[in-house]
Formats: C-alpha cells, sequence, structure tokens
C-alpha cells in the first residue's frame, strides 16, 4: 500500500538528475568559501559581519534541506510544517538573544 504523498516524492525524484546535485554541492562550496574568507579577512563590522553569515548560513540550509534531504519533494502539509517549526524556533530565539546581548558588557577576567 503506498501513501499518496510517497507518490509525489517519488515522481519528483525520477525528474532529479547528477548533474543537479553537482551544481547544489559546487554551490555549497563556493558560499563556504566565501563565509571563510569574509571570516578571516573581517571586512565587515561584528554585526554586520553577523548578519551576512547567518543569510549565508540560512541559503546554505534551505539547498541542504531541499536537496539533499529531499524536502523539495515533499507534500505541502510537510513544507508548512517545517516552515512553522522553523519560525517558531526563531521567535523563541528572538526572546533570548536580548539576555545573550548582556554578554558584550560584561567582559571577562580571565583569572
Amino acid at each position: 500500500m503506498t501513501h499518496p504523498a510517497g507518490d509525489v516524492v517519488t515522481a519528483g525524484h525520477v525528474q532529479q538528475t547528477k548533474a543537479q546535485f553537482y551544481w547544489v554541492w559546487i554551490a555549497l562550496l563556493v558560499i563556504t568559501v566565501v563565509e571563510i574568507a569574509l571570516a578571516y579577512n573581517q571586512v565587515f563590522t561584528p554585526g554586520r559581519m553577523l548578519s551576512v553569515l547567518l543569510v549565508l548560513s540560512i541559503i546554505k540550509s534551505a539547498l541542504i534541506i531541499g536537496y539533499f534531504m529531499h524536502l523539495k519533494f515533499e507534500a505541502q502539509r510537510m513544507k508548512w510544517m517545517l516552515m512553522v517549526s522553523v519560525c517558531f524556533c526563531l521567535a523563541l530565539m528572538a526572546v533570548f538573544f536580548a539576555d545573550a546581548q548582556r554578554i558584550l558588557t560584561l567582559g571577562w577576567k580571565g583569572h
């Protein structure tokens, strides 16, 4: 017995080629090199650097989840569940970031 969502996933996999996965892998490598170059050169202020690196990480995670974890081929409700979960986690992080911000003003005294 086959689940209806399984048919959607199987149909999506049939249309995939190895070349597409290679292009995604190359894109991930390029983004990683850009992240490393930005971290070593420190061309931005720390706040902007964090923003740029977070955006690049989100792009990388979207590529990994979409292609290598095959979310691109999942049923629509699975995609919505994932997005709601991600938004919930981001909201929780936003709540706790304010508390974590105080570490910048504490300073470190290595005894």
